[in-house]
């Protein structure tokens, strides 16, 4: 891709994702995802209705009459994107691939963080962590993000989550929120979510294509598996191989938000080719 087709792409991922951010979802980004505690702010007088715990008494008795304390919201906040970016993104079925998806997602989470005075940085990952992009704030850091989240090649075409989490654990001091945006196509990671939930404010989007879920009639078919390259003929004229299929898939799944259920972590599908604001705004009023 060539600078001005980059330049373009970037454009108008910014317009349609800080779009959305200015207009429905800064908000409910900043209900869902609470500061770090309580600073003091000033003291004024007291008020009927005011909780006698916040009365400063030194302030009180130099002045001889009531004031209380008021505190402030210590808002900002460090949000981590660790994005997946093996073989698997490339695939899509209902005229969006799941890297384009991807792209949009945390493009609008990372406008949504900067509204909010949060800083915001990304781990790219596919079979281990191969870029780290330092948490920073500005619209400059957030456009660096979306160029290299559609124009970066990665090193290798598997998935290894619980190298990316291990990770983020270990060069994140503190604590932040962590968006793990991934097909979840992996096995062996579930320790880790737990690990980083613990450590950090772990929210998990499952991306997925609606083609995934079930097969179509379609006669003898050829599968490419895109991490290992392996081709495999499947006959999805039989109903008892769709069937089978189907059943599989939906074992994945369940298993899936149970390692997100036993963990504590907030989890979301979102679907190529379909809105995802609403299960994102769902997902952040549950919290």
């Amino acid at each position: 891709m060539n600078t001005q087709d980059l330049l373009k792409r970037v454009r108008a991922v910014e317009i349609k994702t800080r779009g959305l951010s200015n207009q429905i979802f800064s908000g409910e980004y900043h209900s869902a995802f609470k500061g770090r505690g309580m600073a003091f702010s000033e003291v004024r007088e007291y008020m009927p209705g005011d909780e006698i715990r916040t009365i400063d008494w030194n302030v009180t008795a130099r002045l001889n009459h009531p004031y209380v304390k008021v505190f402030e919201e210590e808002r900002e906040l460090t949000v981590i994107l660790v994005v997946d970016m093996s073989a698997g993104r490339m695939f899509g079925t209902n005229e969006q691939l799941k890297k384009e998806l991807i792209t949009e997602i945390s493009a609008l989470l990372a406008f949504s963080a900067i509204q909010n005075n949060d800083k915001i940085g990304a781990l790219f990952f596919a079979d281990e962590p191969e870029k780290f992009i330092a948490p920073k704030k500005g619209k400059s850091h957030i456009l660096r993000i979306i160029q290299e989240l559609i124009n970066y090649e990665p090193k290798t075409k598997k998935t290894n989550i619980q190298e990316a989490l291990k990770y983020v654990n270990n060069i994140v001091k503190k604590r932040s929120i962590v968006f793990l945006i991934s097909d979840f196509i992996d096995d062996n990671f579930s320790d880790a979510v737990k690990i980083t939930n613990r450590k950090h404010d772990l929210v998990a989007l499952h991306v997925r294509d609606r083609h995934e879920e079930k097969l179509s009639d379609l006669g003898l078919v050829p599968f490419q598996d895109p991490e290992n390259g392996e081709t495999l003929w499947i006959d999805t004229s039989d109903a008892s191989v769709r069937k089978k299929y189907e059943t599989e898939r939906k074992k994945q799944v369940n298993e899936l938000r149970e390692v997100f259920r036993k963990a504590g972590v907030d989890a979301a599908p979102v679907y190529t080719g379909e809105d995802y604001v609403k299960p994102l705004m769902n997902l952040f009023r549950q919290r």
